[in-house]
């Protein structure tokens, strides 16, 4: 079977770190690539600097056109949303008057909506029905794809998912290609909630055993939901569901395994959310997983501690305790 033909123009909307090491990506698999930039200093470092503040140290090339221009970057073939999960459904709902109907719309972030409990393919697609939804995840730090350090992940699409891997593929940043797009979608929001997890552990000193069993038993709670909803085993075990846990819950990388880690240390979430801070998208994710969970009958107890934790509705000192008090049962 011939390999399909890739877009030719694509954009990438959100120059935070990810958008920028996504727009990376796509020039150096030779695509015409535009990236539009929501803040005037960064579109101007962009273009006169050649740096991106999100991205530092990291030199951006002559040849990637930057715009602050929403309507320009929307005339692309294929679209890229790399914002936050939570900012998804506002950003689709302007973003669908410049869509021609069959936009691809690829989502790149990772997280369930706080208000609604749907996953980010589910927001995107309520917000734009004319568009066509994608999803790309897996365990990809924003820097590591940058410096074109190897990469995989997965493109997962109803339709189409082989045109866009084509699109995106590299010598060093491999997608494979998967039409699960619910297991994908759930894989990356889940596990920023268990990366809180593990790093609360790690914050309180508990020792490697005690990691490892929370790792795995997040896994089996992922799995449980994933098969309420629908998505495929394979998929969760796959790059979007068990190797971006890993990565993310294993990590001082990871914004909310690092999170997690100042959680247990005693640090306070207000203190851990300061303006400049990181985002950590498990903690709006926390609360939406479990609510999202509730409603197809499936029980979380890590993802709920973790939803109380940083609501202040448990102390820390009683987590574990939590956790470990509960009814013994058979793996």
């Amino acid at each position: 079977m011939p390999e399909p033909e890739p877009y030719s123009r694509l954009a990438v909307l959100g120059a935070g770190a990810w958008g920028t090491a996504l727009a990376l990506t796509l020039l150096a698999a030779g695509r015409d690539t535009i990236l539009w930039v929501r803040e005037d200093d960064v579109l101007a470092s962009i273009r006169i600097a050649r740096q991106n503040p999100f991205l530092p140290g990291i030199a951006l090339p002559e040849n990637l056109k930057a715009t602050g221009d929403l309507a320009q970057a929307a005339k692309a073939e294929a679209l890229l949303l790399a914002v936050p999960a939570q900012m998804l459904g506002d950003f689709t709902r302007k973003l669908a008057p410049h869509l021609k109907p069959g936009t691809v719309l690829v989502i790149c972030a990772k997280g369930i909506e706080k208000d609604t409990g749907k996953l980010v393919h589910e927001v995107a697609g309520a917000a734009a029905r004319s568009a066509s939804i994608a999803i790309l995840s897996g365990p990809s730090f924003a820097r590591d794809v940058a410096k074109g350090l190897p990469t995989a992940v997965t493109i997962a699409a109803k339709h189409d998912a082989a045109r866009l891997q084509a699109s995106l593929s590299t010598p060093v940043f491999r997608p494979y290609a998967s039409d699960d797009v619910t297991g994908v979608a759930l894989g990356g929001a889940a596990k920023n909630v268990y990366a809180i997890a593990c790093g609360v552990v790690e914050g309180m000193g508990l020792g490697e055993n005690a990691r490892a069993a929370l790792l795995a038993r997040s896994f089996a709670e992922l799995a449980r939901l994933g098969e309420a909803l629908g998505a495929k085993r394979e998929t969760l075990m796959g790059l979007s569901g068990l190797g971006d846990l890993v990565l993310s819950a294993t990590s001082p990388s990871s914004r909310n395994f690092s999170f997690g880690q100042g959680l247990g240390q005693g640090k306070t979430v207000a203190e851990l959310n300061a303006p400049n801070a990181p985002l950590a998208e498990g903690v709006a994710t926390a609360p939406a997983l479990v609510k999202r969970a509730r409603q197809s009958g499936v029980e979380l107890p890590i993802a709920e501690a973790m939803a109380d934790l940083i609501d202040g509705a448990l102390p820390l000192s009683e987590a574990l305790a939590r956790l470990m008090s509960r009814r013994l049962r058979v793996e």
